[in-house]
């Protein structure tokens, strides 16, 4: 039996997989656009702004959780981290804060941590069950202090895909929702590097796109216009997917 995160992943999925040649017209960004606005519009029409994705049990646990996108970064950069296990990596939480945040993973797992199992589902088609840890995104915005400007939070990652640096961006709704964190973990261990190695991002009422890899910068900013190509993501700004993939 298909749920209703089910269906709307399903429906996504199958529309923007498919939305490229689409997106590159006007009349299709047009319309992408449009169905942007109506699913944003009806998801949170549908749910509290609170409402939790479902949690599953360790059983339902994937046997194999595969990477997708980039599941090995080639700058030297991240090379040299891999190479001495992430030690030196820090995660910047900067932007229109109060106090600029500067924490290496040792900082990070002393923090208060959560751990959630979800459903990944990828607007490819495919899903995947998993046990995250890590340090809800809000924690970090709190100690860091939101100037009232701050709209959005953006995500900057250290994979290059066709010459161009990976990122995400959500607001303000789902980067204080509870289930979003900054994951070190699955299922128990580290981070695989294919899964994101040292830190991704957990969101976990959007599609999969969102949940950015290889975290090492979360800026609050006030819009999404002048950060690449101004539309809020890699795939948005490339392909037109949406901005907003919630399920």
């Amino acid at each position: 039996m298909i749920g209703r995160r089910g269906l709307v992943a399903s429906l996504l999925g199958g529309l923007v997989a498919g939305c490229t040649k689409v997106a590159q017209s006007g009349p299709g960004a047009s319309l992408l656009a449009t169905v942007e606005d109506w699913n944003l519009s009806i998801q949170r029409s549908l749910t509290k702004r609170t409402a939790l994705a479902r949690e599953f049990s360790v059983e339902d646990i994937s046997p194999a959780f595969r990477g997708n996108g980039t599941i090995a970064p080639s700058t030297p950069a991240y090379a040299a981290h891999l190479a001495n296990a992430f030690a030196d990596w820090r995660l910047a939480v900067d932007g229109l804060v109060e106090r600029p945040l500067s924490l290496s993973l040792t900082q990070l797992h002393a923090l208060p941590q959560r751990t959630q199992i979800t459903r990944h589902d990828c607007v490819e088609g495919w899903s995947a069950i998993g046990q995250w840890t890590g340090v809800p995104l809000g924690n970090l915005l709190r100690a860091a202090g939101l100037r009232p400007e701050a709209k959005f939070i953006v995500f900057h990652c250290a994979d290059v895909l066709s010459g161009t640096k990976y990122y995400e961006s959500i607001d303000l709704i789902d980067a204080l929702h509870p289930q979003t964190i900054v994951a070190h973990a699955l299922n128990g261990e580290p981070l695989p590097v294919k899964n994101g190695a040292p830190l991704r991002m957990r969101i976990e009422r959007q599609l999969g796109y969102k949940q950015a890899k290889y975290v090492e910068r979360i800026e609050a900013v006030a819009s999404l216009q002048g950060i690449a190509g101004g539309k809020g993501g890699y795939w948005e700004d490339r392909s037109g997917y949406q901005w907003y993939a919630g399920i």
